[in-house]
């Protein structure tokens, strides 16, 4: 069964010039939220707000792949032992020169290079145009690993005058490997006292929720007998020593997916899985690959695989899901492989994007998480 996301009060431009309150009603619950008087509306429309998006980045050249993997491999959140810090720039070295030539394979076959730079600036421009009736707002981005780096979008910051920052790093769940690392490198290199309001997630927004839900409908309507589809869920995976230091990441994961799972009310068989493990030790599982394996096995046929914690076309989706885990739903007997769209530019997540920002900076007030 089908049944399309319910109207979230978030979609209604009226909804941003109510006076008082309303109720978000989402899969039958009700969550209140205040919001601002016209006065406090004006005094936020009169600042200048900078947010500052950030990404992991990918390299947009087959020239840059190495020196793409470089930087990614000398993040402490990535390579981390007893002493790594005298042995971490010639660990990445020889990383990055052992992996450059099949990445870059990779990447040629999805164009030559990532598109997550283009993708991430089409949302900073549409987050701007949903901010603007309520906010003078810019948004900067800040890639992890390329360009524009967390360096670069700093100079950008300065070459104006802001009153407040808003930090939004576009990864739905928090991990120490992504927000976490992404938050340091800010921290280590921002210098100025502006005031910033940091939003660390939005795994349960319900917008976001929405959004998914939309995204997989889009497939399901368009292939026969839908409920004959396995959903399969793959979150980018995580290193369990991390996990076992607390990171949240994979219970967030877990709750997404039940959000999801309860919006959409379809009655197919799901799975959860990870994807995406580099390295030898012990990661989040099972993987995507195995679980494909098993399902083909069990006598699965038709597989939706579903990217959870990506809100951009990646190599992770573009190349790893719909090349590699294709080819091997393939031989192991799979007939349909359907692979769900990234939200990208989706007004949807754009929404949840303009709400948290507005909430940051106190135009709104209340909690919109269903969890």
């Amino acid at each position: 069964m089908l049944i399309a996301p319910q109207r979230s009060a978030l979609e209604d431009d009226a909804f941003f010039e109510l006076p008082s309150c309303l109720f978000l009603n989402l899969d039958s619950s009700a969550r209140r939220v205040n919001l601002m008087g016209s006065s406090g509306a004006a005094m936020a429309r009169s600042k200048q707000i900078a947010v500052i998006l950030f990404q992991l980045g990918g390299p947009d050249s087959q020239a840059a792949v190495e020196p793409f993997l470089y930087n990614l491999f000398c993040d402490p959140d990535i390579i981390n032992f007893p002493g790594a810090f005298l042995a971490r720039k010639t660990l990445a070295r020889m990383i990055s020169r052992s992996r450059a030539k099949m990445v870059r394979a990779h990447y040629a076959e999805i164009g030559g290079g990532s598109p997550i730079r283009r993708l991430t600036e089409e949302q900073g421009s549409a987050l701007e145009a949903a901010l603007q009736p309520h906010l003078s707002a810019r948004a900067i981005v800040a890639m992890r690993y390329w360009h524009p780096s967390t360096q670069e979008a700093i100079e950008a910051l300065e070459s104006e005058p802001f009153d407040e920052l808003v930090l939004l790093p576009l990864y739905p769940h928090y991990s120490f490997a992504t927000t976490g690392s992404s938050l340091k490198e800010w921290k280590r290199l921002y210098k100025s006292k502006a005031p910033a309001h940091l939003v660390d997630h939005f795994f349960d927004h319900p917008d976001y929720i929405a959004g998914i839900v939309e995204r997989i409908n889009s497939v399901l309507l368009e292939v026969p007998n839908p409920d004959q589809v396995h959903l399969v869920f793959s979150a980018h995976g995580l290193p369990l020593s991390l996990v076992e230091k607390g990171d949240p990441y994979p219970n967030q994961i877990e709750t997404t997916v039940e959000l999801v799972r309860q919006l959409g009310a379809w009655t197919n068989p799901y799975v959860l899985c990870y994807q995406s493990r580099v390295g030898p030790q012990k990661w989040l599982q099972p993987s995507l690959t195995e679980t494909i394996g098993r399902l083909a096995t069990h006598g699965a046929k038709r597989l939706l695989v579903i990217p959870m914690s990506f809100v951009t076309e990646h190599i992770e989706t573009l190349h790893e899901i719909n090349i590699e885990a294709r080819e091997h739903a393939e031989k192991a007997g799979i007939t349909d492989f359907y692979l769900m769209p990234a939200l990208n530019d989706s007004p949807l997540l754009i929404r949840a994007l303009a709400d948290l920002v507005l909430r940051a900076v106190g135009v709104r007030s209340g909690v919109a998480s269903l969890a």
